[in-house]
């Protein structure tokens, strides 16, 4: 079942990252579908993250939600093993893989 779909490959990237940090299994489709374009609708060539088993669903959308709702917001947090200051959109600090403290989501 599709979750979550966008023209940026990274923002894809992202939430399929979260999930998999979360245990719940997905993947990505039409990742490479950007050079269909032309022969297929460019919605129809954007990336989706899509979840394999359709009782993570909830968590998964709660997740989700979470998620935009600090892309929104736009706090950035302070990695506390190595200092590193990340985007409000990173689970986990992009310099030592450290996983965003539960006190900063």
């Amino acid at each position: 079942m599709r979750l979550y779909c966008h023209e940026d490959r990274f923002l894809v990237w992202q939430v399929r990252d979260l999930l998999v940090s979360r245990g719940i299994p997905c993947f990505v489709k039409n990742e490479y579908a950007i050079g269909a374009m032309g022969d297929l609708s460019p919605f129809d060539c954007w990336p989706e993250v899509w979840i394999t088993d359709d009782e993570w669903m909830p968590k998964a959308k709660q997740l989700l939600d979470e998620w935009q709702s600090q892309l929104q917001q736009g706090s950035a947090w302070y990695c506390r093993h190595c200092g590193e200051e990340n985007g409000s959109g990173f689970e986990l600090c992009w310099q030592c893989d450290t996983e965003r403290p539960d006190d900063l989501r």
